[in-house]
């Protein structure tokens, strides 16, 4: 799981390093082309998945659990919490960081965009690789709690630390401790609701979605009530990783 959610990452360094090359080359005023550019894909993946056959996530016969049934049990309201704040503990750094470096940090564009998107999902690639690489010999629990940990820290240090080179390399290393706790919650609900079926999984995505759009809109509302201060919005999202760390000391039943 952590493997294959890596490839999300890899992708994601190459969108901002070939955008990044565009706008070098062609300028930001050209944006509408690379949109289009970056349409084709999408389509693309249309074609391939027409022809890859889809396998049951449950043996044939028996049915996977329902809404209903998912939401009134409170392992999956747990772990449908932890996606919501995986999901921001990502995207509230990830997308304010090339803002972040520009106007927090005052470097230009074309180095904020390298330093601080690219740098950091090229992070969070490595870690969700390694993981997937010896992730057999490493208790998931503990991984994503010291990677919540190691979240903390770095959020503590891109707001509070003023050195700007230490500040670029905190959004950096928030790539690396984040990489475990999307895969990892999705590990974790495969092996405490076996029978969870496709609806678990859809929901679990709804919830980590939700965390995606939620967490860089506290840091941009926050930022907004604090004069446009970036470093207090991205301190807002502190709660996420703290509340998945709670989240993965429960015991699941």
């Amino acid at each position: 799981m952590s493997m294959l959610h890596s490839f999300y990452c890899w992708g994601h360094v190459g969108v901002v390093a070939f955008s990044t090359l565009f706008f070098k080359v062609a300028g930001i005023s050209n944006w509408k082309i690379l949109a289009l550019v970056w349409a084709l894909i999408p389509v693309c993946n249309a074609a391939a998945f027409s022809k890859v056959p889809i396998a049951p996530l449950i043996e044939e016969g028996e049915t996977g659990l329902g809404i209903r049934q998912l939401f009134s049990m409170k392992v999956f309201v747990l772990l449908f919490v932890m996606m919501v704040c995986a999901g921001a503990s990502e995207q509230s750094v990830s997308q304010w960081a090339s803002a972040f470096a520009e106007k927090g940090l005052g470097i230009s564009k074309t180095a904020g965009d390298l330093a601080g998107p690219m740098s950091f999902a090229a992070l969070m690639g490595i870690s969700r690789a390694f993981y997937g690489k010896y992730g057999d010999k490493i208790k998931l629990d503990w991984f994503m709690q010291c990677s919540s940990i190691l979240c903390i820290l770095s959020y503590l240090c891109i707001c509070l630390v003023p050195n700007a080179v230490l500040s670029l390399v905190s959004c950096a290393v928030c790539g690396l401790s984040v990489g475990i706790m999307w895969p990892g919650t999705f590990s974790k609900a495969s092996a405490a609701i076996p029978k969870g079926g496709t609806a678990m999984f859809a929901l679990l995505a709804l919830g980590g979605d939700i965390g995606c759009s939620g967490g860089p809109t506290l840091v941009g509302f926050v930022s907004d009530l604090f004069g446009e201060n970036l470093k207090l919005g991205i301190l807002s999202a502190i709660i996420f990783p703290v509340v998945l760390f709670v989240g993965s000391r429960i015991r699941m039943k």
